[in-house]
């Protein structure tokens, strides 16, 4: 199966950009940014096919901004990311006194579960 989702319309075979929904309750076609994940009530469409679209006599076509251009991060989003990295990768800092001090009965801890000491002890 291929990574990338294809036009709906018969015997394209170009990448698909967006995505259109029908409304019938409302006589709506909404064409609008290609979905997550692909439907069974809906179709995906190339760049051609949802320039080209029309809809039956007595419908609105709904057109949602899509974004033609590329998905790719950005480097503020790489750098963002790699921040957070680091941040999660940095150990907890107990020494300031923080709104998470440590019990004192506090014998080990494995994310949120702690081993507490036996209270006669």
């Amino acid at each position: 199966m291929s990574p990338v989702r294809r036009c709906s319309r018969t015997a394209c075979g170009r990448p698909a950009v967006a995505t259109l929904t029908y409304v019938y309750a409302d006589s709506t076609a909404v064409l609008g940014p290609l979905a997550t994940y692909a439907e069974p009530h809906c179709y995906d469409l190339c760049s051609e096919h949802s320039e080209r679209l029309t809809a039956p006599r007595g419908w609105e076509v709904v057109r949602l901004a899509t974004d033609t251009g590329s998905a790719r991060p950005s480097g503020d989003d790489l750098e963002a990311l790699a921040n957070a990295v680091r941040e999660a990768a940095r150990p907890p800092d107990r020494g300031h006194g923080g709104a998470r001090d440590i019990d004192p009965r506090e014998v080990a801890r494995r994310g949120h579960l702690r081993v507490l000491r036996s209270p006669e002890s």
